[in-house]
């Protein structure tokens, strides 16, 4: 049977990762959480007690939220990102429900929800972002929190990091336009210092956004 064009795509996306993943000695985007998401935790109406981690990468995001005593489901489209995270589980002593799966195609069961839902620099087309952003608010359960931050439009005029194609890179409007049925906490676009291992280093513009389900 032809492979379809969404089967060569997954693929190929699958394969850069696993290639990216592969060569990298040390984690590709540090060993620490995203500072973001530490914030939103760290929030006093912040309440979640399990989370979902989209493109969750070599696992550093989930693997915290679990050693925050959180029970955490995480995804990522490389398997061998997918290795690496459950490999730094058992450093840490935590359990991870961790899955291999392309957000293109990939959908809870029914019956699921998550009181967190992260979106971290998933680098990916717009038609992609949207469908996890969808995605991503469908799954929260009543007063669960979205946590996104990526590169922002604004990042394509500063060549020092993130992806080169400007559909990668998001805005608040898209953002907004995706989850109409949530409450906005914040909503933020300007100029961060990122340290986040050797690709994430230094000035980057990002927009930040936090929002619930109301409950």
């Amino acid at each position: 049977m032809e492979e379809s064009d969404r089967e060569r795509k997954e693929r190929s996306a699958a394969q850069r990762w696993d290639a990216r993943y592969a060569a990298a000695e040390e984690p590709l985007f540090g060993s620490e959480p995203n500072e973001y998401l530490r914030m939103v935790v760290a929030r006093s109406d912040f309440r979640a007690r399990s989370a979902l981690c989209l493109a969750d990468g070599d696992g550093r995001n989930a693997a915290w939220l679990a050693g925050q005593g959180m029970t955490v489901t995480a995804l990522d489209v490389s398997a061998v990102a997918t290795e690496k995270a459950l490999n730094l589980d058992r450093v840490r002593g935590v359990t991870v429900e961790r899955l291999t799966a392309d957000l293109d195609t990939w959908s809870a069961a029914p019956d699921r929800s998550w009181e967190m839902v992260s979106l971290l620099y998933l680098q990916a087309a717009s038609g992609t972002r949207l469908r996890a952003l969808e995605q991503a608010a469908g799954l929260l359960a009543p007063g669960g929190w979205l946590v996104v931050e990526a590169f922002s439009k604004d990042q394509a005029a500063h060549r020092t990091m993130g992806p080169e194609d400007p559909d990668l890179l998001y805005s608040l409007t898209e953002l907004h336009s995706a989850t109409p049925g949530l409450e906005v906490v914040e909503a933020l676009a300007g100029q961060v210092r990122l340290e986040e291992g050797r690709r994430h280093r230094g000035i980057a513009h990002v927009v930040r956004f936090a929002a619930r389900r109301p409950d």
